[in-house]
């Protein structure tokens, strides 16, 4: 996959392509994604997908802040997983901003991309104010030579899979649900930074995880099996994410992770953390006795899982 940005925005090749934003590049994702391969490879022209590096709301609401399940790195990762030839990717402003459904398909998709096909999702809107149709695109691709195609509806399980869908089921902590979802565990990415310490003292050291990313939704509130991937590595491990009220009285959001047979320094260090399933809730334990007891039955159930989930490519 060619990524194509900033001044080099003239395409040579004549696109069957698709637009949006495709924040998390979930399984609906994929098939409208799909769709633009397969007409390309009939049509015998190039695939390109179209999206952003910024979130388009951030211009059009100053105030808005975003809940990400990609940063744009991995947008475009997992992207150049699908087959399309070209990512097409554009900086989202104000100039933008202000263009008419009409004027973004005359001026940009058209004379510039040299977009011949464009699938749109069911129910996707752009342009300024978003309050075209498609019976509108339609009319202004016919006036430019672009045919307009509808993308069909893609359900799993007889949910119809959003973005928004699987932000609500992190905010539920439901992670093995969004890995259906994605087709991939959900993942957080940080350096660790130093924490209180308390989980030598009880046999469970911890590395405390600061995210890379501030607009990177973090799931619920928890005890998590993980997977923790390091300088070309992957260790299993159970992960906390909490305000720690056993052992703080600060309530602050914390993210602790275990890493199993390891032993090293960790301070400093870039660590991806893939959520697999929730354990239990954070709940205050009756001192730190208690809690390494509670420690090692999480521990205990942490194996279950990932050793069962080690034979699926989902890990």
């Amino acid at each position: 996959m060619k990524v194509i940005s900033g001044a080099n925005l003239q395409n040579e090749h004549k696109l069957v392509a698709t637009i949006g934003f495709f924040d998390g590049v979930h399984m609906g994702h994929q098939h409208l994604i799909g769709q633009v391969v397969d007409l390309a490879k009939k049509e015998n022209l190039h695939s390109a997908v179209i999206t952003f590096r910024n979130h388009p709301r951030k211009v059009v609401h100053l105030d808005y802040v975003p809940e990400l399940l990609t940063t744009f790195e991995e947008r475009i990762q997992q992207l150049s997983l699908l087959g399309i030839d070209y990512c097409v990717v554009l900086d989202f402003d104000n100039a933008l901003a202000q263009l008419t459904a009409q004027e973004f398909i005359t001026q940009v998709l058209s004379t510039k991309l040299a977009v011949s096909t464009l699938v749109i999702g069911y129910d996707h809107r752009f342009g300024k104010n978003r309050s075209e149709s498609f019976s509108d695109y339609v009319q202004y691709g016919q006036a430019v030579g672009i045919n307009m195609v509808k993308s069909d509806v893609f359900c799993f399980q007889e949910i119809n899979i959003s973005s928004s869908i699987i932000r609500h089921s992190l905010t539920k902590g439901r992670v093995g649900e969004v890995a259906q979802y994605l087709q991939r565990p959900y993942s957080i990415v940080g350096h660790v930074v130093e924490g209180l310490q308390l989980g030598r003292q009880i046999g469970y050291p911890t590395a405390n995880i600061k995210l890379d990313e501030i607009e990177k939704i973090i799931p619920a509130s928890g005890v998590y099996a993980v997977v923790v991937r390091w300088s070309n590595q992957q260790f299993g491990g159970m992960l906390n994410i909490g305000v720690r009220p056993t052992v703080s009285d600060k309530n602050e959001i914390s993210i602790e992770v275990n890493l199993f047979d390891f032993s090293g320094n960790l301070y400093n260090e870039t660590l991806e953390v893939q959520f697999i399933e929730k354990l239990r809730d954070e709940r205050k334990m009756n001192g730190l006795d208690d809690l390494k007891q509670q420690l090692a039955l999480d521990k205990e159930l942490s194996l279950s899982i990932l050793n069962k989930k080690s034979r699926n490519p989902i890990v």
